[in-house]
């Protein structure tokens, strides 16, 4: 499972999943077709799905041209909101693509119908991956638009904080330098957070992004996952 990270908008994050085996693809909030359809040329796949985490602009607005650019295209998420719908996912529901299996995860907060989507390959060491969109940043969580706290916090802690500490984070937006500014009012003395922090600086002031973290490393700086 290859994930090429693509920048877009202000601070938006796309993805690119390639099956490597297949030569399938599936796209994670597709923002911008024409970026999106560059790649997709220059790494040679067929791009079959969208993965939609949530139904706001920034994350879906490039669902209804890409439909009538690549015929058959799949448009799948949990909100009937999300532009171009084709597939309507449920909680736990599991999909499989190629090699790749994804399970999709229900995280209300930002919005009331959020999927996350966690995804690994089967006798395969590298570690899984999931697609948080704006419930899980690094070193934060979206903002409460629809949902309430009580439910970002099952969301956090009870779905997505129970997958393997290995898990890379890849999120919808570059948010990491605010995010870690904050935690460090929250825990002044936390030198995870102090660390990360640095490293995000440095990164950010070479436009390079953030994204991975790990579900393991959110633990020690992520202040909405360090929440008792």
């Amino acid at each position: 499972m290859k994930v090429k990270v693509i920048s877009v908008l202000e601070d938006n994050y796309m993805y690119l999943v390639i099956e490597e085996n297949t030569r399938e693809a599936i796209a994670v909030d597709a923002t911008v077709p024409k970026r999106l359809l560059e790649i997709v040329k220059k790494e040679e796949v067929k791009l079959t799905t969208i993965l939609t985490t949530h139904y706001h602009w920034d994350h879906s607005r490039g669902n209804e041209e890409l439909v009538q650019l690549c015929p058959g295209l799949r448009v799948c998420g949990a909100d009937e909101r999300i532009g171009a719908l084709t597939h309507k996912l449920t909680h736990n529901q599991e999909l499989k693509f190629g090699a790749i299996c994804v399970r999709c995860l229900l995280t209300p907060g930002h919005t009331l119908g959020h999927m996350c989507y966690f995804m690994w390959e089967d006798n395969c060491p590298d570690a899984p991956a999931v697609f948080s969109g704006d419930a899980l940043f690094i070193g934060g969580c979206g903002r409460l638009l629809e949902g309430t706290a009580e439910q970002m916090y099952r969301s956090l802690n009870e779905t997505l904080g129970t997958l393997p500490k290995e898990t890379k984070v890849f999120c919808g937006h570059e948010h990491t330098v605010r995010n870690l500014k904050f935690a460090l009012k929250v825990e002044p003395d936390n030198e995870a957070v102090k660390t990360k922090l640095a490293w995000a600086k440095a990164r950010d002031d070479d436009d390079i992004p953030t994204v991975p973290s790990t579900l393991g490393e959110e633990f020690h700086y992520n202040p909405f996952l360090r929440v008792v």
